[in-house]
């Protein structure tokens, strides 16, 4: 089984790092919050796009699929009591000229193989669609 480790910490009042390997990142955590971090709830989008990049990375060379690059884009929702994301919708936009069967073909595996992506679907309603890119 794999393991991930992370460690954060509150700086002061206006955010939070949080570290891993050699990387860092500043968490909002303030009240007000700040346009210059990203949230727990955008943290958690991120995550899931990060997932769904990476299993596309991951994917490609099994598929001998050809792209050119890949979008992402996520909306949740949140509910207010108990605040939990009650959804999240994505979509994903390849850059190819695979055709739609090949494309469906990389969503089936992005959604199929993806751990962070997993995970949240079995919580909460996971839902999206991938399409070209317009050129």
């Amino acid at each position: 089984m794999l393991e991930y480790r992370v460690k954060a910490r509150r700086v002061d009042a206006l955010g939070s790092v949080a570290t891993t390997k050699a990387a860092e990142i500043v968490l909002d955590t303030a009240l007000d919050g700040r346009p210059d971090a990203f949230n727990p709830a955008e943290l958690f989008l991120a995550a899931i796009a990060a997932c769904m990049i990476k299993g596309i990375e991951r994917v490609t060379p099994m598929l001998d699929f050809k792209l050119r690059g890949v979008e992402v884009h996520l909306h949740a929702i949140r509910q207010d009591s108990p605040p939990k994301i009650v959804s999240v919708d994505y979509e994903l936009i390849v850059d190819t000229d695979e055709d739609d069967h090949r494309l469906e073909l990389l969503h089936t595996n992005v959604r199929k193989y993806g751990t962070i992506s997993n995970t949240v679907a079995a919580a909460t309603k996971l839902e999206g669609v991938i399409r070209r890119a317009d050129n």
